[in-house]
């Protein structure tokens, strides 16, 4: 009997471990959580490197037509699509229109006009209509004019040098009078600050 019990002990005596439920749950449980914590430090990474746009920062946006303010005011010429940006001391300007001839660049005596355009004027409320005062002279030439005019097929006066662009659109050219301001009338320093200040706009 005693051997039959030992034998029977020796043969079952070491008891099956089996798989504890409770441990496997807890272990789920802390992989579960590595990899939540790992998912926000990622997004987080991120997040903080990417770099937003301030708030008054916009992108490939055409400069606006200039708009008066408390300190300025607009002169606006519809029939050939530009403004002038004034300061507010003009407000109640005056604009007067002429006219520029060009010369063919072989009339040395300038008897034959090659082309011609107008030229307008936007006078300082001081301007009293005897040039006593520096105005804004803008002259407008076509495309097709401009291009002959750089071409020297023709010229404007006496200088050595022709008007300078101050702006343009699909239609037309606006230039700056070559020595507009050689006589130094009153005023003529406010009018070169004005125009270093490129006031024209085209629409």
């Amino acid at each position: 009997m005693v051997e039959g019990t030992a034998l029977e002990m020796r043969r079952g005596g070491n008891p099956t471990v089996g798989s504890n439920p409770t441990v496997s749950v807890m272990n789920k449980k802390i992989i579960v959580g590595i990899v939540v914590v790992i998912l926000i430090i990622t997004a987080g990474y991120f997040l903080m490197g990417k770099e937003a746009l301030p708030p008054d920062q916009t992108v490939d946006q055409a400069p606006p037509l200039p708009t008066p303010t408390s300190s300025s005011i607009e002169y606006r010429n519809v029939q050939y699509g530009f403004a002038v940006t004034l300061p507010k001391t003009w407000e109640g300007y005056t604009v007067s229109t002429d006219k520029w001839t060009g010369n063919a660049a072989n009339d040395q005596l300038g008897e034959v006009a090659f082309a011609t355009g107008p030229v307008l004027s936007i006078h300082n409320p001081k301007w009293s209509g005897a040039g006593s005062y520096q105005d804004i002279p803008i002259m407008v030439f076509t495309l097709d004019q401009w291009s002959s005019l750089q071409k020297d097929e023709f010229h404007i006066g006496a200088a050595p040098i022709g008007p300078s662009e101050m702006g343009r659109n699909t239609k037309y050219v606006f230039a700056l009078p070559a020595r507009y301001n050689f006589a130094f009338p009153t005023g003529y320093e406010e009018v070169d600050q004005i125009i270093q200040s490129k006031p024209l706009k085209t629409f």
